[in-house]
Formats: C-alpha cells, structure tokens, sequence
C-alpha cells in the first residue's frame, strides 16, 4: 500500500471540523481489504471509525484523527488539493495528522495479519470540543467488553524529522473566564459609578505575577497565560459597568485541577474585597496531567524508532493537549508522529520522505510488538 497515495487522498477530503467530508469512508475502504471489521460510530454531529483486525490479545491500537482545523488565509494552492511540490506533500493535514493516518495503515498492510490484534480508533472530534469523538468510542469499546493493551497516538509530536521525540505525557490544562461587575457612570462623574477594569487589571496582574512553579522530574513549568482582556465598549465617555477576561493554566504533576480553581477563586475574592466590586470566576478542565512510566512499552518503542533512525527519541511531556488524555485511563500510551512545525498554518506540509520514514517506523513497532 502506497502511504503517500492514502494520505493524498485523505486529504482532499475537506474534513474540517466536525465534518468528515468522506474520510473515514476513504479509510474504510483502505482497512477493508487488508481484514479489518470497521464500525462508524456517530454519537452527536461527530462521525468516527473504530477498525480491528484480529480478536485475540495482545491488542495495539493507533489512535488519530482525521479532522482539521479550517485552512485560513495565505495559502500557495488549494489546501485540499495535496499537491505535491518539490518532494514535499501539502494540505492541510499533511502534518496535523492525516499522514500519520496513511502511514500507519501502510505498516499494518506491510506487518500482515498479526499474533494478536491491530486497531485503529479515529475520530472527527479532536480539534473541535472532543466531546463525541475519542471518549464516546472509549466507552463503546469498554460497553462491548473490548480492551485495549496498548496504544500509540499519530499526532506530530517529533521536533525536527519522525521519530526524534516520543511523547511520554502531558500536562494538564484548565480554561478561565472572569468577569468584574461594577457600576455603570459618566467619566466626568467617577465616584458616581463603579470601574471594574482597575480591579480586573489587579487580578491580572496577580494571577501573572505568581511563578506557579520550576516543574518536575517529567514535566516542563507549570504556566498561566491570559488570551483576552475585553471591556467592549466603544464610548469615551462612558465607564462600563463590566470588563472580562480569561486566561489558560497548563500544570503538570505538581497540581491538581481543583486545587489550581481554589486558588483563583481565592485570589479572585481578595480582589474583590479590596475593590468592593463582585468578581465571577468559571471554569473548565480540558485534561489532567498524566504520564506513561518509562518501561517496557516505552523502551519498546524507544528500540524501535532506533532501528529505522539510528536514534533513540527524547522523551517529552511538552506541549497541547490531545487525546491521549482519555486513552490514559484504558491503557499505557504514547504518542508519536511526523514534525509539527507547520501543523495549523497555511501551506502545511510535510516531505513525503518523513511520510515515508514514518511508515518504516511503525512497522518497526509492529514487528517488535507483536514479536
């Protein structure tokens, strides 16, 4: 099977989140042929594919996703053309990860039939609220008494070329929302109203100024970043009578999700208290940081990435989240996959010899997997 053909194909489909454009059926029809029993899965707006070959253990599966994000402006050609220039494949998933994809079903095609099981779990929900996609297969697998010994997620987690970092873990993520409620004036008027953007640009500046920590023995700094500071209001004369903002945690081991709220919402209190304004603070989980223990598995694949590239991958937790943080809970799993340096930008891409290097390294896994 022609790697570089299947993810060509892939990715003229136009499967921008959540629509699947016909990927998964472009992938049904590569996995049918080799053996494997496919079931579409559509929970919500959300369509996904879980594809097995063999029904006895041990059982690998490679996790993925065919969604993307939309192309957006400044592109050289039609980003769902995939056109390849210069030995180079673009389109938008040639990186994020739809080669990845191709690449593996090239492996399994190349393996044969193994002493276990191989299954693909991909899903049209990882850029968007990954509420239908990874997690509702998740439980329609463990519904069906299916397990899963093993996993390895696509995504392109590599720095430079396939294979040079191998994902170990990630930190955990939490999106905040404030909003200050003051009262409404006249600028000429102030002690009339109440401004709640000096009390919003204290907390602000709070919650920026605390060094959270150094990190850990796996894990990068624990980081709080504000995306937007908003008031919208377009009168010069007016003090509003309410200003927003929110702002990103990414914390590793050395916390929890709840103790991270208590936090804010202690440090949002005292603010309030000393503004005397009203100050609400919601939030939401998006992950928890989790970590595959150096072992057996991850030397196993370690071994495997060095036999195709001549180097062992460094061991990373950096980095987003990605769905490996629902498969955490069914099973050991890493992730690894093509150089991400382009993933999301216009004219994305990726050489079709970093398709191809990869495809040699997942059938190094196979092979030593199911040796």
């Amino acid at each position: 099977m022609d790697a570089i053909a299947l993810a060509q194909k892939l990715i003229r489909c136009a499967s921008v989140t959540p629509a699947d454009a016909g990927a998964l059926g472009v992938l049904g029809a590569a996995l049918a042929p080799l053996g494997f029993a496919c079931h579409r899965l559509k929970f919500g707006e959300v369509e996904n594919l879980y594809a097995r070959l063999g029904d006895s253990a041990p059982h690998f599966c490679f996790a993925g996703h065919t969604d993307v994000v939309p192309p957006g402006d400044g592109w050289r050609s039609d980003p769902f053309a995939a056109e390849i220039r210069d030995g180079t494949l673009y389109g938008r998933g040639a990186a994020d990860m739809k080669s990845a994809i191709a690449a593996f079903v090239a492996a399994v095609a190349r393996h044969g039939k193994p002493k276990g099981s191989v299954s693909l779990l991909i899903t049209g929900d990882e850029e968007g609220d990954a509420i239908d996609g990874t997690a509702r297969v998740l439980d329609w697998l463990k519904q069906r008494g299916e397990t899963i010994d093993h996993c390895v997620v696509g995504e392109p987690t590599s720095m430079a070329a396939a294979g040079d970092t191998l994902k170990i873990g990630r930190r955990g993520s939490i999106n905040f929302r404030i909003v200050v409620r003051g009262v409404q004036g006249h600028v000429g008027y102030p002690h009339k109203a109440k401004n709640p953007i000096p009390a919003l640009a204290k907390l602000v500046a709070r919650l920026s100024e605390r060094k959270l920590d150094a990190g850990s023995e796996h894990f990068e700094p624990s980081t709080l970043a504000f995306t937007t500071v908003d008031v919208g209001n377009p009168a010069t004369n007016v003090i509003p009578a309410e200003a927003r903002a929110g702002f990103n945690i990414r914390f590793n081991d050395l916390y929890t999700a709840d103790g991270l709220v208590q936090w804010v919402a202690r440090e949002a209190a005292a603010i309030a208290r000393e503004c005397d304004c009203e100050i609400a603070v919601t939030h939401q989980v998006s992950g928890v940081p989790f970590l595959t223990q150096p072992g057996e598995f991850t030397a196993l694949v370690s071994k495997a990435v060095e036999s195709v590239t001549g180097t062992a991958p460094q061991f990373s937790t950096s980095g987003g989240t990605s769905d490996a943080r629902f498969i955490k809970d069914f099973c050991p799993v890493v992730e690894l996959g093509l150089a991400g340096a382009t993933m999301h930008k216009a004219n994305e891409c990726v050489p079709v010899a970093e398709i191809a290097a990869l495809t040699d390294i997942y059938a190094a896994v196979l092979k030593a997997y199911f040796a």
